[in-house]
């Protein structure tokens, strides 16, 4: 009997230790949208603060990819020694405090410089919690990957939605220096209580639960599926980064739309992505990892077709809605089913290769824009979730072939 009582209490103790660490990591996926939505609506006015080209704001924008994939190449190693919660809340500072640059800046490399350093804690910070919310996934035993991945983008619908009604009343810097600010004070409030918590991997088990470890599978079988999962990231990331720096200035410049229906353009397409993740624990139970991937790849190609090339700004509206709900859970199963396979690293490799999307992207559309024309430009975003949609095929006719589920589940 006491020992029943005993496994009960390390449940219950498990089971709210795991709801409150679940709380406090998606707070911080919220705080990262909304602090990055908050700078991508202001990029038209930056663009004219720095009398920019095209291209020239494509070479800008880099900075923010390239400080990005630097820093995933480290993180996964500073997780590791030091532990994904505590470099959680130190990235949530620099992100909060380097958000505030871009509007001091008043020429191209100068822009770029400082969005260097605002990617470099962009990327630690989307390594660190998406480590920490892998080792959750697998310690509750269910797809609640999208659900972290649902607050970022609701943090950047609000960011997006709150840029837009601001756009007119306050300049860039007011704007993002407020938004840094409430960054330094989220981070106060719950930063505290992410170092007090255990890793999900620490929290006690029940008695009755304590089971041998699985051995861990040699690096050599697990690289390739990683690398797979990491490209399925990189062909989402270039569509999520393409349509965060670029779709407000194809409203504005090529379908001739106000400021705050430019940036409304980013919200629906925030919004779309936060209904697709909310919906994405349900719809993995259903469908599975690769099916997932595979309608979503193809859904999103359908609607950015829509919102790249429609005459009419409702209708790319509705195109960037359709595109959002397409992506929507791409990355997260990408991330998930790689740190899966190879914890902190897993995370850090499809992190990379994903954000390395982002690094082609901005200056890939910049370049094309300048060569065609930014709506030709964008269609490569539907080209690519195209991509990730038949990678999905391919791994799941591989993995039938093999009778091996082990790295995608169907």
């Amino acid at each position: 009997m006491p020992l029943i009582n005993k496994a009960r209490s390390h449940t219950v103790v498990r089971g709210h230790s795991l709801s409150r660490l679940r709380f406090l990591l998606t707070v911080f996926f919220a705080l990262d949208g909304f602090v990055f939505a908050g700078w991508v609506v202001r990029i038209p006015a930056v663009k004219e603060q720095t009398g920019a080209s095209a291209s020239g704001l494509g070479l800008a924008l880099l900075g923010v990819s390239a400080g990005a994939v630097v820093t995933m190449l480290i993180t996964g190693r500073l997780c590791r020694r030091y532990g994904s919660h505590p470099v959680t809340v130190v990235c949530a500072v620099l992100l909060s405090l380097s958000v505030t640059l871009p509007p001091l800046a008043h020429s191209t490399p100068a822009l770029g410089a400082v969005l260097l350093l605002f990617g470099a804690a962009y990327g630690g910070i989307n390594v660190a919690f998406n480590s920490a919310a892998v080792d959750l996934v697998a310690a509750l035993g269910r797809p609640i990957m999208p659900t972290f991945h649902a607050a970022f983008s609701m943090g950047g619908m609000i960011g997006a939605g709150l840029g837009g009604l601001v756009a007119g009343s306050l300049s860039p810097a007011r704007h993002l220096l407020g938004l840094g600010l409430i960054g330094l004070l989220v981070t106060a409030l719950a930063g505290p209580a992410l170092l007090r918590q255990a890793p999900a991997g620490a929290v006690p088990h029940p008695v009755e639960d304590v089971r041998p470890a699985r051995p861990s599978r040699p690096a050599a079988r697990t690289r390739r599926p990683v690398v797979v999962f990491g490209l399925i990231a990189l062909c989402t990331a270039y569509g999520e980064g393409a349509l965060a720096d670029w779709g407000a200035l194809h409203l504005q410049e090529d379908l001739g739309t106000s400021a705050a229906l430019a940036a409304a353009g980013y919200s629906c397409f925030a919004l779309a992505m936060t209904v697709g993740r909310l919906t994405g624990t349900t719809l993995l139970e259903r469908l599975g990892h690769t099916r997932t991937v595979v309608a979503g790849g193809t859904v999103a190609a359908v609607g950015m077709l829509l919102g790249s090339l429609a005459p009419d700004p409702w209708a790319a509206l509705a195109g960037y809605t359709v595109a959002g709900l397409g992506l929507a859970n791409l990355f997260p199963v990408a991330v998930e089913r790689a740190g899966t396979l190879a914890g902190p690293t897993g995370v850090a490799v499809a992190s990379t290769l994903g954000y390395g999307g982002m690094l082609l992207g901005p200056p890939a559309i910049g370049f094309m824009a300048d060569w065609f024309s930014l709506p030709t430009a964008l269609t490569s975003v539907a080209a690519l979730a195209a991509v990730a949609a038949l990678i999905g095929l391919t791994l799941r006719s591989t993995a039938h072939g093999r009778g091996d589920e082990t790295a995608v589940r169907p």
